[in-house]
């Protein structure tokens, strides 16, 4: 019912067409659009009940981003309603029941700013957070912040004398500086600089040199509920070949008739409902068991990410020449694929993870 509901609303509030219109407007997100969403629950979907969320749990979370996926909606569910969620539910104090309350409401927004380096390894910091007075002094420079940009507040990534720790920041704080750059699926990522930002004991998330015990279970939160997004971008892209396979015709024959495009398409139809029941999996770990879902969620990235490669790979090579072309919807279908893939770890990392929990 949540998925029917959400394909619904967004068939017909951010179809495909919607994500080009921004993209042609050099517009990365709808503020109406997410607006809209936190008023139907989906900001709120993790947010507990006595703050004014659902608390429907991360299956749930899963569903509304494999819909989201299928017309690439470009929108701060991920990192506000994922990410910072499950980051605040993990300290419970009266200010970060405040700041849910917000998200649900669809009145503040959050930006991860963890990355420095090419690749994602939440063990490389090297922003500094040195001690000043009663508080702290950041310094460093952040890359790829999704949705840093529009962010509100930014949860940060410094290493301390004993180890790294998060800090939620106002993004415009003094001695915070935000480049928004261009990426090629056209949503918004930024670069952020700190140059002395100022910080208190307030400002920390969690416990001074102990950031992983907060962040660990939002990253593993993004990681699941990203997947569920890519495996929804690879039902999208194989829903539109398909009806392409039936459409266009050779030799007066639909191309969808010839043998070797069908062993492919049902090839990819296998891999995408093999990758869904992993990340229906994972949302149920996370539910049920998130201290042990560390290898259900990375086995679901994974997936996911090999699987949205399949997909948007097979569907420009079988809508033939069409397919390179902008003027043709399944582009946005790649070059999201690429970006997702990367963001939270890459296959290499994810499957170095499940590797490693085999015992390999």
């Amino acid at each position: 019912m949540l998925a029917d509901a959400a394909r619904g609303f967004l068939d017909g509030a951010a179809p495909l067409t919607h994500l080009r219109g921004l993209r042609d407007a050099g517009l990365t997100h709808d503020p109406a659009l997410w607006k809209n969403m936190a008023a139907m629950g989906w900001a709120g979907i993790l947010v507990p009940e006595t703050t004014g969320g659902s608390d429907m749990g991360h299956a749930a979370a899963g569903v509304l981003a494999r819909e989201m996926g299928r017309t690439l909606v470009s929108c701060p569910f991920l990192g506000t309603a994922v990410i910072a969620v499950t980051a605040l539910r993990q300290v419970g104090d009266a200010r970060a029941g405040s700041a849910l309350a917000q998200i649900a409401a669809g009145e503040r927004l959050y930006a991860l700013a963890l990355d420095e380096s090419a690749k994602f390894n939440p063990q490389a910091v090297e922003t500094r957070a040195e001690k000043h007075g009663n508080g702290f002094r950041l310094s460093g420079r952040k890359r790829f912040v999704v949705d840093g940009a529009m962010a509100d507040r930014l949860l940060v990534v410094a290493r301390t004398d004993g180890g790294l720790t998060l800090f939620d920041l106002p993004a415009d704080r003094d001695g915070i500086a935000r480049t928004p750059r261009a990426v090629i699926d056209s949503r918004d990522v930024a670069d952020i600089r700190l140059d002395g930002a100022e910080a208190t004991g307030a400002d920390v998330l969690g416990k001074v040199d102990d950031a992983m015990a907060v962040l660990a279970p939002a990253l593993r939160a993004g990681q699941a509920a990203l997947a569920a997004e890519m495996s929804g971008l690879a039902a999208g892209a194989f829903a539109m070949t398909l009806g392409y396979l039936k459409e266009r015709r050779q030799f007066s024959t639909p191309i969808g008739a010839f043998q070797a495009l069908q062993h492919r398409a049902a090839h990819l139809w296998c891999e995408i409902e093999i990758t869904a029941s992993a990340i229906l999996n994972a949302g149920r770990m996370l539910d049920a068991d998130p201290a042990n879902a560390a290898m259900a969620v990375s086995l679901a990235k994974a997936r996911a990410t090999a699987t949205a490669q399949l997909a948007v790979q097979e569907g420009v090579q079988m809508h033939g020449g069409i397919g390179m072309t902008d003027a043709f919807d399944m582009g946005f279908f790649m070059k999201r694929a690429r970006v997702a893939a990367e963001w939270l770890g890459d296959y290499g990392y994810h499957a170095n993870i499940v590797a490693q929990a085999r015992g390999f």
